[in-house]
């Protein structure tokens, strides 16, 4: 009974040594989240029907692996015109310096018939525009 008492304790202790000892570079933080221009667009077909599902694919490029992608803002313009902007996020931590490229992607759904204008923003006041018509 002494030695089942003795081995638990022994057990326990070094499951706390191995938790305490973990490394808290795992789970790097978000220091802070900026505007990423989006370098090109990728629209499978340019025309789809009403109700239909459609990805939309976006490529942005990062200059080092404490950054990456965060989210985007679409801002609906009017029925037909939106406004894509993508974000990107940068950690603290220690990191690759080599720049990479990431794709994302949007799910468009049109409710209407219509020409929808997107545009996708690459820095300053440039903008990549792409037309779907919805048929």
């Amino acid at each position: 009974m002494k030695s089942l008492l003795k081995i638990s304790f022994a057990a326990a202790v070094l499951g706390l040594f191995f938790t305490s000892c973990k490394d808290d570079d795992d789970y790097q933080t978000i220091e802070s989240v900026d505007k990423v221009k989006i370098d090109s667009v990728k629209i499978v077909s340019d025309t789809m029907s009403v109700f239909s599902v459609q990805s939309i694919r976006t490529y942005s490029t990062y200059a080092s692996g404490c950054e990456g992608f965060y989210g985007y803002d679409y801002i609906h313009k009017s029925d037909f015109e939106r406004d894509v902007t993508a974000y990107q996020y940068f950690t603290n931590g220690i990191c690759t310096q080599a720049s990479h490229q990431s794709a994302n992607q949007i799910n468009f759904s049109p409710q209407k018939k219509g020409n929808y204008t997107f545009r996708f923003w690459n820095g300053d006041n440039n903008w990549i525009t792409k037309t779907i018509v919805v048929e």
